[in-house]
């Protein structure tokens, strides 16, 4: 990697700057990335032609399942694994540099959230905790151990331990986030009908077929209501990112600087929308995955605002569910 690529990805000022940064990535990925070059080359396209965001060819998530991709010569550290589904290929994450995960995590975090050291951070991702090599699981660590509150980490079935930490929490004027699983939050909600007004609840997605799917509206109207709050926060990420974006409230995401989403024309893959509005196939750059792939295309429908802000509106018919933050709509 050229030596100075991490330090540009995290101080990117503007769009134009991020469109220079990514077109370098893009550079150095098709040369240094064999699967990558070797796609490229299967598209019939000289990488030395491509000079605006909307030209790069972007790797379909699917590869994750069956190949190493992996950017220069180094060697992985930690290897990020999807859930999957029963009977389902699951995708493997390489990561050779996990500082760039927590660098990008905990920039992201402060970002939209401020320090999470203000925070007392409580975690419901049953199952996710079961696997150690859940990208989820590592962020979540992560966001835990920097909150320095003693109370925050996980809960699992521990629901009156959780709603005692929330009310001490409370007493101290301590901020409060709760982030879990949609099934875990739903059986909170419907079980106990805790009073968490003041708490930031964000879901991650994933029913992982403990309960039927739902829409976000569904979910969030149900959450709300039954832990008495006014809005449902989310978090979009994969196993195949190093990098998250975060909705605040009805469904509409938000990127950091180094990521970008771009809506692609089902009718053609190759192609990206120019102008927001249209609904489309949900493209990913992502610059903190330096060391795998930064354009990845994913099986994802939705659509960009005006302000640049996303929805996730669905998946493909051929595309499988996945674990984190997928619903269908």
């Amino acid at each position: 990697m050229k030596p100075d690529l991490k330090n540009k990805i995290f101080n990117i000022e503007d769009q134009g700057d991020f469109n220079e940064k990514a077109l370098e990535v893009f550079k150095y990925q098709a040369e240094n990335n064999q699967v990558y070059k070797d796609f490229i080359k299967e598209l019939h396209i000289d990488r030395n032609t491509i000079t605006s965001l909307d030209k790069i060819p972007f790797l379909p998530v699917g590869f994750f399942k069956d190949h190493k991709i992996v950017t220069g010569s180094s060697q992985n550290e930690m290897i990020f694994e999807s859930s999957g589904t029963t009977g389902k290929s699951t995708s493997r994450h390489h990561v050779t540099d996990p500082e760039i995960y927590k660098e990008s995590l905990i920039r992201t975090f402060r970002l939209f959230y401020g320090d999470p050291s203000e925070y007392f951070i409580a975690a419901l991702l049953p199952s996710y905790t079961e696997r150690e090599n859940s990208s989820l699981v590592f962020m979540v660590n992560e966001l835990i151990e920097k909150s320095a509150y003693p109370s925050s980490g996980y809960f699992r079935d521990n629901i009156e331990e959780l709603l005692i930490s929330i009310g001490a929490a409370r007493n101290k004027s301590r901020k409060i986030l709760l982030i879990g699983v949609s099934f875990a939050l739903l059986d909170l909600a419907e079980k106990y009908s805790p009073d968490l007004s003041g708490v930031i609840v964000m879901e991650t997605g994933g029913m992982k077929g403990r309960r039927k799917e739902m829409t976000r509206e569904e979910l969030h109207s149900v959450l709300r209501q039954g832990l008495n709050v006014k809005i449902i926060h989310s978090e979009y990420g994969m196993t195949e990112l190093l990098s998250q974006a975060y909705s605040k409230g009805d469904g509409i995401f938000y990127c950091p600087p180094w990521m970008k989403i771009l809506i692609r024309d089902p009718a053609d893959p190759l192609s990206v929308f120019s102008s927001p509005g249209r609904t489309g196939g949900i493209n990913i750059i992502d610059l903190a995955n330096i060391h795998s792939c930064s354009f990845i295309s994913t099986g994802d429908l939705g659509k960009i605002h005006d302000d640049g802000g996303f929805e996730v509106l669905g998946r493909f018919d051929n595309s499988d569910i996945r674990g984190c933050n997928l619903l269908t709509a």
